[in-house]
């Protein structure tokens, strides 16, 4: 149990370093941070708080969908935020397009060894994965479908409120998949009969589907 909570947690903070790292490259990021981006933007408030906002208001949409948020679900919704305001205070954008490209490349890689951490753990998918497998259920449509049609949506949404699109966007809509399918297997943690007994809700396969990849 410890080690899961501790891995959670290092999953977590590292999502959100990540996500600074793709930001500060300035290339393009994921469309759910297109969209945090435009709302942060909009609201005149830091990109970490608006991710938040973002995550909570995600959740609030499992509840006609009858989604069970584990604790891993509510600790993404709370910690990816501020762990991404850490990066962005410490990282500066770089001036050569290799090195931002190189940065961007970085945070890519990381996002998806920090998805792999955190859902490795069995406490539960982040909010965007829930809305994506929720909707799937109830509606009976395929995931790559439901997949497709959040992010366009999001992304749509994201660059008319001024979010950034760019060949990031596309980079990562391309290799995050892979390079997921590649981390998960290392970070899970196998399933225990005493971790379905912990009370702490969520306790889901490795294999479930990533969206956020979240954070989110």
């Amino acid at each position: 149990m410890t080690r899961r909570i501790a891995q959670l947690l290092l999953g977590l903070f590292l999502y959100g370093i990540s996500l600074s790292m793709m930001i500060r490259a300035a290339v393009g990021v994921s469309p759910w941070d297109v969209l945090g981006q435009g709302a942060a933007l909009r609201a005149g408030i830091p990109f970490g708080v608006a991710t938040n906002l973002v995550g909570l208001a995600v959740l609030v949409l499992w509840i006609p969908l009858r989604q069970r948020p584990g604790i891993g679900t509510v600790l993404n919704a709370l910690l990816v935020g501020p762990s991404a305001e850490v990066g962005l205070a410490l990282l500066e954008r770089p001036d050569a397009l290799w090195a931002r490209v190189l940065l961007f490349t970085g945070g890519l890689v990381l996002l998806a060894v920090a998805t792999g951490l955190y859902i490795g753990t069995r406490f539960g998918p982040g909010p965007r994965d829930g809305l994506m497998t929720g909707l799937h259920q109830r509606t009976g449509w395929p995931i790559w479908s439901v997949r497709g049609g959040i992010e366009l949506t999001v992304l749509g949404i994201g660059w008319l409120l001024g979010g950034n699109v760019g060949l990031g966007t596309v980079a990562f809509a391309l290799l995050i998949g892979p390079l997921v399918n590649l981390a998960l297997p290392v970070f899970a943690i196998p399933a225990r009969p005493a971790d379905d007994r912990t009370g702490l809700g969520g306790d889901v396969p490795p294999s479930t589907p990533v969206l956020d990849s979240p954070a989110h």
